[in-house]
């Protein structure tokens, strides 16, 4: 007995010395802006082949309910890492907000207008003239489309904007009430189009981007707070997501099913068109030897320049607050 009770407190010693094996994983919480599709397909393909959980991290998805909502709640501190589009980033860093980009995903402005050759033959910006076009009441589009018919020389007015209820612009563009559509590739186009083959209609697309546009789309946006305390938290999601977009560049079948599996309610058919998007999305050739995700200097100035006149916000955001590649690669 004596032998006993020294040997267990010794033993409760070396145990109590030893380091432990398994360490808790650091929490992390990306928000989709909107219901799930092929945008947030590298951090589904980076969950389900357990990239994240290699690197420590217990990484969850969450739906969002469009940008300006997901960029202030960003700002509040609800999640850890968003899919922010440039306007309401600037939007909320003007209203002092402390958020910035941290890495693309739309290395060009995804948007475009959709319409109907049958209806209206659109060759050149020419043809817009007095076509009309929905968007949501309170939709950037009544802003962006203005700013950009500026830019391309024509009138604000040139095109009719119309502000309608968001449940029913695409179905006002498909019955032929309205003519025009804002359509975004890896969004909401294949849902469109899908839509449109079933009314038996033919949808062609202009994009803003080949029209002087030289802007980004959404990408990866974080707290500047997040930014100093949870560096090493953050690089290494961006390293695995991004491992998960080559991924999908590589298997866009693959990470169709993936995606699926993980969202049971998505379209396969539909998400494997938005993450046919997101593979030529994300590839900005001048750039490429800097990594996937890089964020131009260039283009960075272009996007803020066109988002400052077009919503008048008078130089109040600066460039240096709404991006850093500081987080990229391990």
């Amino acid at each position: 007995m004596t032998r006993i009770h020294w040997i267990l407190p010794a033993v409760a010693t070396l145990l109590a010395a030893m380091p432990l094996k398994a360490t808790a994983q650091e929490k992390l919480t990306y928000n989709m802006s909107w219901l799930p599709q092929g945008s947030s397909v590298g951090i589904a393909v980076a969950i389900d082949q357990g990239w994240f959980k290699s690197d420590g991290l217990d990484v969850s998805m969450m739906r969002g309910y469009g940008g300006n909502r997901t960029a202030n709640e960003l700002d509040q501190g609800q999640f850890e890492i968003g899919y922010v589009d440039p306007i309401s980033l600037i939007l909320n860093r003007g209203n002092g907000g402390k958020i910035r980009m941290i890495g693309a995903i739309n290395t060009q402005w995804p948007g475009g207008i959709c319409f109907s050759p049958k209806r209206h033959p659109v060759k050149s910006l020419d043809d817009l003239r007095g076509l009309s076009m929905g968007g949501g009441s309170a939709s950037p589009v009544h802003n962006v489309v203005p700013a950009w018919l500026e830019l391309n020389g024509k009138p604000r007015d040139y095109i009719r904007l119309l502000r309608l209820d968001p449940a029913v612009v695409d179905s006002s563009f498909i019955e032929g009430r309205t003519d025009l559509a804002e359509c975004w590739r890896a969004s909401n186009m294949p849902i469109l189009k899908k839509q449109a083959k079933t009314a038996n209609l033919d949808i062609d697309t202009m994009r803003y981007s080949d029209y002087k546009l030289d802007a980004y789309g959404s990408g990866f946006a974080t707290r500047d707070q997040l930014i100093e305390k949870k560096a090493d938290a953050l690089r290494k999601f961006l390293a695995s997501s991004y491992r998960g977009y080559d991924f999908a560049r590589s298997n866009p079948e693959q990470a169709a099913d993936i995606l699926a599996k993980t969202f049971t309610a998505l379209d396969r058919d539909i998400a494997l068109e938005q993450i046919r998007d997101i593979n030529e999305l994300i590839v900005d050739a001048p750039v490429a030897a800097k990594g996937v995700g890089y964020l131009r200097d260039d283009r960075m100035t272009s996007t803020l320049g066109f988002i400052d006149k077009a919503f008048e916000l008078n130089g109040k955001v600066k460039l240096q607050d709404i991006y850093t590649n500081a987080l990229l690669g391990k």
